[in-house]
């Protein structure tokens, strides 16, 4: 409604003509403007009554913090839905929840729960070999029609990316260093700078599904094609791998999905195992050079804050964890773009175009900026990405925080005025605002020694206690902010110079350890009081080690860094 902008009509896509029980989006219109005209007081009951119901939704019941009992509920509720064939919570349509994924992997690590870990890394495995994963030119699509996660919705999201990037490290950490989730960062990465990265340097938002008017025409092969630009071996071994021997998977042609084991490739043709790699790997660059000449999916050029933050934090983590100093550069790109385009006076700006930026910031703007950025410090520090961060958190304090109940509201309390002020504490396609705020501040609380940061984070988790006993499984991001503040991380601050720094920093990210952030800091920081009382040694490196706000003895030698949580 144009007076006090109350909805009374919503839905998801409505196509160009009627199809499928679905009116036309002109035939919307059209009845929209009748009911505003020949219904309004009933329109206008029916949004008293929308208003009412909005705001009970947002009073969420504060309550005493859960223990650490909730975890082990979360992930029961999660097993009930969990796909033990195919990997993923649910059945079809199956999307990837990295969200859950990720508080899966954690629990199963930090409470060596063999089952959340299980459905974690196996849920990883059959989407790294699914269709909903590019074969050939890396990145994720948004999610799969089907349960096998074989035929995807094409459309690539940079939202869905920059969390799986981080997600598939910490499994390449967790599982051995396994080749497969190295492969698949590898993929992604190269896929994020080649495709989605502007000139200067911000993220742009997605690619579309669509090509010459046919969802997936882009990515979808014939067997004549295939054959036509590989040798024999080539063809044999690639058709075996990705099903091309099978009947059709997408509309009478081939969409490429891993069926068959290069182990398995080498045992049934004689060969080595390095030499299928090779000729797939061969199979796949042909493959790729001939896909390049297509003509293209649309790409939206926004550069929105909340996404990019995401992929600055993928890209960094999984940078820093790979050792891929190319990506932590991409991410340090993306960064500057958004604190030179997106800040303005003091304020966040939620997305640009062209490199004109507008819209006010929203809750999740700021806090996934403040992660991501917690992230890249640990790749390599800056003073002035440290002050970003600071800035970011103060202005969230200052005009997002909710002073009575606790959390943060997803507008600030000077933006425009909309119907209902939310509180948003449950997962979507995208973790909470709450979550990540809850999460963010408890680490840059930790590194500072900020009291106020901590209190907020608490408080946030105060606040959705009601939420969260209520419905675990959906506010698993909630749920991993929950577990570091009953197990609070461990924060390590190196001090020293040189490549004697990049060592200890090196030894200090060995190894999957979600509870741990380590920041390797040079003699030449300028840094707040809390950071500078951790003084340069006079020679060689020292680790000042705090767990929660407890700081204990400093390590002066490299071997008595904890290689364990």
């Amino acid at each position: 409604m144009p007076d006090d902008l109350t909805p009374f009509f919503a839905g998801t896509y409505f196509p160009p003509q009627p199809r499928q029980s679905m009116p036309s989006f002109e035939q919307v219109l059209r009845s929209v403007h009748a009911a505003y005209h020949d219904q309004r007081e009933a329109i206008q009951e029916q949004n008293r009554s929308m208003q009412q119901a909005l705001e009970q939704l947002n009073q969420a019941q504060a309550s005493d913090l859960p223990g650490e009992s909730l975890l082990y509920e979360a992930c029961s509720q999660l097993e009930r839905y969990f796909d033990a064939q195919n990997g993923g919570i649910g059945s079809a349509p199956k999307f990837p929840h990295p969200s859950t994924l990720d508080f899966l992997l954690r629990h199963g690590t930090l409470r060596d729960d063999a089952k959340a870990r299980h459905m974690a890394l196996f849920t990883l495995e059959r989407m790294a070999e699914g269709g909903i994963n590019d074969q050939l030119g890396g990145g994720f699509c948004r999610y799969a029609v089907d349960a096998q996660w074989m035929i995807p919705h094409f459309e690539k999201m940079l939202y869905d990316n920059g969390p799986l990037l981080a997600l598939y490290a910490d499994a390449w950490q967790a599982d051995a260093q396994r080749p497969l989730f190295r492969h698949v960062c590898e993929r992604t990465a190269q896929w994020v700078m080649r495709e989605m990265q502007s000139p200067q340097g911000g993220y742009y938002s997605s690619l579309d599904a669509d090509s010459e008017g046919e969802e997936g025409r882009f990515y979808v092969w014939n067997r004549k094609e295939v054959a036509e630009h590989l040798d024999d071996t080539e063809y044999t071994l690639f058709a075996e791998r990705y099903g091309l021997e099978r009947p059709p998977n997408f509309e009478g042609c081939w969409h490429l999905h891993v069926f068959t084991d290069t182990g398995t490739l080498a045992r049934r043709y004689g060969l080595d195992p390095r030499e299928v790699r090779r000729h797939l790997k061969s199979a796949r660059d042909k493959l790729f050079a001939l896909r390049e000449r297509r003509i293209r999916p649309g790409r939206d050029e926004k550069i929105p804050s909340s996404w990019n933050a995401l992929m600055i934090r993928g890209m960094a983590r999984a940078g820093r964890m790979l050792q891929q100093p190319d990506w932590v550069v991409s991410a340090e790109q993306a960064l500057t773009y958004l604190r030179t385009r997106h800040w303005r006076e003091g304020r966040l700006l939620a997305s640009s175009r062209d490199g004109q930026a507008a819209l006010d910031a929203y809750l999740d703007d700021h806090v996934y900026l403040i992660d991501a950025i917690l992230e890249l410090l640990q790749a390599r520090w800056s003073d002035e990405d440290l002050g970003f961060a600071i800035q970011l958190a103060e202005v969230l304090l200052a005009h997002f925080q909710d002073n009575e109940s606790g959390g943060f509201y997803f507008t600030a309390d000077d933006h425009e005025q909309l119907p209902v002020r939310m509180r948003p504490f449950s997962d979507d396609a995208m973790p909470s605002g709450n979550a990540i705020a809850a999460f963010a501040l408890q680490r840059l609380g930790c590194l500072l020694s900020e009291p106020r940061y901590l209190a907020a984070a608490e408080n946030t988790l105060e606040a959705a206690a009601g939420e969260l006993q209520q419905s675990p499984y959906n506010c698993t991001g909630l749920l991993t902010a929950l577990q570091e503040w009953q197990s609070p991380p461990e924060t390590l601050i190196i001090r020293g110079t040189g490549d004697l720094l990049a060592h200890w920093q090196a030894r200090a990210n060995t190894g999957y350890r979600p509870g741990r952030q380590a920041f390797a800091i040079p003699g030449d920081a300028r840094l707040p009081q809390s950071l500078a009382d951790k003084t340069m040694p006079s020679e060689g490196c020292i680790a000042y080690r705090c767990v929660g706000t407890q700081c204990l003895a400093p390590i002066r030698d490299l071997g008595d860094i904890p290689e364990k949580e």
